[in-house]
């Protein structure tokens, strides 16, 4: 099959030997291409298992920024793999399955969001990283759900501030910060989806267990939290933390590292409210598998590749946020 038929379906179709030790031969792939694997928090725990990093999307990239690899294979969504290639223009950024999109960076069109800050032209645009580099192209500075509230308040409060796409977050930084922001109306499909009476009856059965919500969730959910954070905020919290119980409001991937990191403790996944299942996954991130990693380290491909005028306009706020962060000690 030649790329033009593997286009078609945004990955690598070519058939895997089954008998192949895929973990053993990944392994071997990255030694002789010297690649790096970075994972995040979503993926599966057969993708976290083999990566040589895992993160949430500030330490992503972190990581994409200093690595020496030749070859980056970010096991995430195509928004993750923009950032990584932005960053590292020189390297060949893979991913994949190029289907592994984002909802919350769909729920804002580039095309859409730039008339938006050009009618507000007296505002600072701040941006979830979770979007397009086209839309990191018209904005100041990018934000992460670790450094989102410190970034906010490094600018004067009598600012005014575009705030984009997710207004659960921005939401939940206005009012940590007491802040106005302007706020585009976007969210994350998994995160919206969270039920708050069945998290409710989940602590009448675990009523000494922490509550832990990251802040793309609605504001109702985010008011039962005991701790509201990132995905490296909460993995934090629970290492930290004397409790035994914790109720998990974030795409159930991240339980992979808090049992890892805490292997005493219970962690159970909060569910979403329109099925029967017991945790939320993000579809977009359960594409990537060790079939679809194996293939594009053996053909070099899907290679994420960005426009040279969007990455120039798109490294701005991307490196604004990483001197921030680097300041703050984030």
């Amino acid at each position: 099959m030649n790329k033009e038929e593997w286009l078609k379906k945004g990955y690598v179709t070519e058939p895997v030997d089954k008998t192949l030790d895929l973990k053993a031969e990944i392994d071997k792939l990255r030694k002789e291409k010297n690649a790096v694997i970075l994972g995040h928090y979503y993926q599966a725990d057969e993708i976290q298992e083999i990566a040589d990093f895992i993160g949430d999307s500030l330490a992503l990239a972190q990581w994409a920024a200093k690595t020496d690899a030749d070859i980056i294979v970010m096991c995430g969504v195509h928004f993750m793999g923009e950032t990584a290639k932005i960053l590292c223009p020189d390297k060949k950024v893979l991913i994949p399955d190029f289907n592994a999109g984002c909802s919350l960076a769909d729920s804002c069109p580039a095309d859409k969001f730039s008339q938006f800050v050009k009618e507000h032209p007296d505002h600072t645009v701040i941006s979830y990283v979770n979007t397009s580099a086209a839309v990191k192209a018209v904005t100041d500075v990018v934000v992460t759900s670790t450094n989102a509230k410190q970034i906010v308040e490094s600018f004067a409060k009598e600012q005014k501030i575009i705030f984009g796409p997710d207004k659960n977050l921005g939401n939940y930084i206005n009012s940590i910060t007491n802040r106005n922001m302007l706020l585009w109306d976007g969210a994350c499909h998994v995160h919206e989806k969270f039920s708050v009476e069945k998290i409710i009856e989940l602590k009448k059965q675990y009523p000494d267990a922490d509550v832990l919500v990251h802040p793309e969730c609605k504001g109702a959910v985010a008011k039962l939290a005991d701790k509201v954070g990132s995905t490296a905020g909460l993995l934090k919290h629970a290492i930290a933390s004397d409790k035994k119980n914790f109720i998990v409001a974030t795409e159930s991937g991240i339980l992979y590292e808090m049992r890892k990191k805490c292997p005493e403790k219970n962690f159970i996944p909060a569910p979403p409210e329109d099925s029967t299942c017991a945790c939320n996954e993000c579809n977009f991130m359960r594409l990537n598998t060790l079939e679809k990693l194996y293939n594009t380290l053996k053909y070099e491909w899907p290679e994420v590749i960005v426009d040279n005028e969007i990455a120039d306009k798109a490294i701005r706020p991307i490196k604004k946020m990483l001197e921030i962060s680097a300041k703050l000690g984030l």
